[in-house]
């Protein structure tokens, strides 16, 4: 039987913590050259939450010709010198027709998205105007008149062609990630069809003997598998096509098996639990002996461990899909995930890969013993325009994560009192950003 290890010797220095910036440096240096090149043509009713791979650009004016944003009548403003003038009606204009060039003298009515006819410089809002019977008492007809109630300006309630985009306009770029308006307005400038990059392909699976799956006899020992659960839904929301390998057997040989079959046609191998130092796991062997590995201690709370590298593929010499272990703990998965990872997939797919901007907002609680880590608290915005805090910060403590709509970003050795402002990351930038 083989002797057991030497006690490391205590006066071996602490491995040097890397901030939470350093850490994305890294990361992203590598996932920044390894953008997904294979695009898609999708129909545009169909590209919510891709990523362009080519801009859109114009080929109309919008809108295409000047038209009025009100129901009423359009006129020339120099017809209406005095408010209550009377002008005859000479035409009817709905949406989506095109009337006859206005005569001197006259009003045409008009409703909103109808096109301006030419001659016709000014609309005045028919809450604002009076329509006069004819001879037949027939009112507001095409042979009635209408007395207008204030002096127009030319241009009021006109909306001018090309206003909001002008023929030729890049209106949505390479790289960015499509939202309902941005198909909206894809949509407007006459795109029915968009070329998008392929979703990044995630493997997941997690470690460890004592994860059952709800729904399983849960044995002494044994806790159920929220992080599969977690990560798989976190990938999701970020637009990718998760590899879901399930929980794998706690050894070596299964482990790199695991790893193995995960590298094939995925773009990032990721896992949870067993990366924390002094830790018995079997991931860090596992990838170093199926590729290449950095394990880090990260200056943040929670999330501290996080191991990086890439697993080598067999069908395809030279490449490798990334890998990313995070901590077991639940929030500290879920957290770095959030900060880590989901910078890491927008930079595989061309995006812009920093962290969203945070909001300002005013502390509603005291935070007076900082630790000598960034922290990402569990936050939620109150009606009262402040930020309160969930009670328990725990790691382990995943009520804190459905709880909350932010996280507190709060720099080492930070002291708060209240009243103070601090940073907020709206969770909901985080997941879908």
């Amino acid at each position: 039987m083989a002797e057991p290890a030497a006690p490391a010797p205590a006066n071996l220095p602490r491995p040097t913590l890397l901030t939470l910036d350093e850490a994305l440096q890294r990361l992203l240096a590598v996932a920044q050259d390894r953008v997904i090149t294979q695009t898609e043509k999708l129909a545009t009713f169909d590209a919510l939450g891709r990523v362009l791979a080519r801009p859109v650009v114009s080929a109309l004016d919008v809108p295409p010709a000047d038209n009025t944003s009100m129901d009423g009548y359009v006129m020339r403003a120099a017809d209406v010198p005095a408010a209550g003038t009377v002008l005859p009606v000479s035409q009817r204009i709905p949406a989506g027709h095109v009337g006859q060039p206005l005569q001197p003298g006259t009003a045409a009515r008009i409703f909103t998205g109808g096109q301006i006819p030419a001659g016709g410089d000014a609309v005045v809002m028919q809450e604002q105007c009076e329509a006069i019977a004819d001879d037949t008492g027939a009112k507001g007809s095409e042979l009635g008149s209408v007395r207008v109630g204030v002096v127009p300006a030319a241009g009021q309630w006109v909306r001018r062609r090309g206003e909001d985009v002008l023929l030729g306009a890049e209106v949505l770029h390479a790289g960015q990630r499509l939202t309902p308006q941005a198909l909206g307005l894809a949509a407007s400038v006459g795109a029915s069809n968009l070329h998008v990059r392929r979703r990044p392909r995630v493997a997941l699976f997690s470690t460890g003997d004592e994860l059952v799956m709800p729904g399983e006899p849960l044995k002494p020992g044994a806790i159920y598998n929220s992080n599969r659960f977690t990560l798989r839904g976190l990938l999701q929301a970020a637009g990718c096509e998760v590899d879901d390998l399930g929980i794998v057997p706690d050894n070596l040989a299964a482990t790199r098996e695991a790893l193995r079959r995960a590298a094939q046609g995925n773009d990032l191998i990721l896992t949870s639990g067993g990366v924390s130092v002094g830790e018995e796991d079997h991931i860090k062997p596992a990838v170093k002996a199926e590729g290449w590995l950095e394990a880090w201690q990260v200056a943040m709370k929670p999330g501290k461990p996080l191991v990086f590298g890439g697993v080598r593929r067999s069908d395809d010499a030279g490449s490798e899909a990334l890998f990313m272990g995070l901590p077991g703990n639940p929030v500290s998965s879920f957290v770095t995930c959030l900060l880590a990872v989901a910078p890491v997939l927008r930079a595989l797919q061309g995006c812009p890969a920093a962290l969203p901007p945070a909001v300002q907002v005013r502390a509603d609680f005291d935070w007076p013993r900082p630790d000598k880590r960034r922290e990402f608290l569990r936050a939620r915005l109150n009606p009262q325009g402040g930020v309160e805090l969930f009670a328990n910060q725990s790691s382990g403590v995943l009520t804190s994560a459905v709880w909350a709509d932010g996280l507190v970003d709060l720099p080492a050795n930070q002291v708060v009192q209240r009243g103070d402002t601090v940073r907020l990351l709206l969770l909901a930038t985080l997941i879908g950003a």
